[in-house]
């Protein structure tokens, strides 16, 4: 285990009975209340010190109220130093507004979301609109986490390029398909991602993208070590994905795998990635 208080940075809670989630629906393992109280025992014997909050693709009228109700649980649940909220970032310059009643709920929200991996168009990132909106971003002092699927690599690549204000999260390391052993074209794609300095990546969901049920460390090895070798020490974060990640892996077991998959860092990296490069990019405390 590690050993020391570390910062998760993708951290879902849900009440499927408070807010519609049509994506739960007929989910055996994921369609059932995950709040304080179930991580608290899921992640047991974890010195969780801190966690960034990542929205939950709650149905589209509830986005805004999702932020406010997580906003409020923080203040029983102190570990919430960060939410990351859903935004309509594809509005373009009309989702300022929204930005801005985000900002009014109070320090907490850092950044915003908008889930690219279900759109059909592989380069919906790259839509003027789209832009646009990620864009301003930067005025509101908001950072944009990046979901996609590994096809869509290449267009995230182009929305870095012409948001350089902007601070991005890769989420998951792009998704890339650990159960088929692919890995061309993503590691060309991440290390295209990593030339940009305003992007980091976040070493999550990983054993999602693999076979839930017979995955090994070895089959994930290459994906991380990748990250690690393109991104670097100061711009790799970790994130446990719960309770999304139960579909495939325990959150202890997570910890455990990642916690083997980073063994030959230093120490001082070691401390960067499992706590300090959390509190910089999503400027917590």
């Amino acid at each position: 285990m590690p050993p020391r208080a570390i910062v998760d940075t993708h951290l879902h809670l849900w009440d499927p009975s408070h807010f519609r989630i049509s994506w739960l629906d007929g989910n055996t393992t994921l369609q059932h209340t995950f709040l304080a109280d179930e991580f608290a025992q899921h992640s047991g014997g974890v010195d969780v010190a801190a966690c960034v909050y990542l929205e939950v693709a709650v149905d589209a009228p509830y986005s805004y109220l999702e932020a406010v109700y997580i906003n409020q649980l923080a203040q029983q649940m102190p570990q919430i130093q960060g939410i990351v909220a859903a935004a309509p970032v594809e509005y373009g310059e009309q989702a300022r507004a929204y930005y801005a009643a985000l900002r009014a709920i109070g320090p907490r929200i850092k950044g915003v979301r908008r889930l690219f991996q279900g759109e059909s168009d592989p380069n919906y990132a790259t839509r003027p609109n789209v832009i646009a909106g990620v864009q301003a971003l930067a005025d509101y002092d908001l950072s944009f986490d990046i979901c996609i699927f590994h096809p869509q690599l290449p267009a995230a690549v182009e929305l870095v390029r012409q948001c350089p204000n902007v601070q991005f999260i890769l989420d998951h390391i792009g998704k890339p398909d650990i159960k088929g052993g692919q890995l061309q074209p993503w590691m060309r794609d991440i290390e295209a991602l990593a030339a940009h300095p305003n992007v980091v990546c976040k070493l999550s969901g990983m054993t999602t993208e693999a076979d839930h049920q017979h995955w090994t460390i070895d089959n994930l090895r290459p994906y991380s070590d990748h990250v690690f070798a393109v991104f670097g020490e100061d711009r790799v974060l970790f994130g446990g994905d719960w309770p999304v990640s139960l579909q495939s892996t325990s959150y202890r077991a997570w910890i455990e795998t990642v916690d083997a998959l980073t063994s030959q860092l230093t120490q001082s990296a070691q401390q960067k990635f499992w706590s300090s490069n959390a509190k910089r990019v999503y400027r917590l405390g």
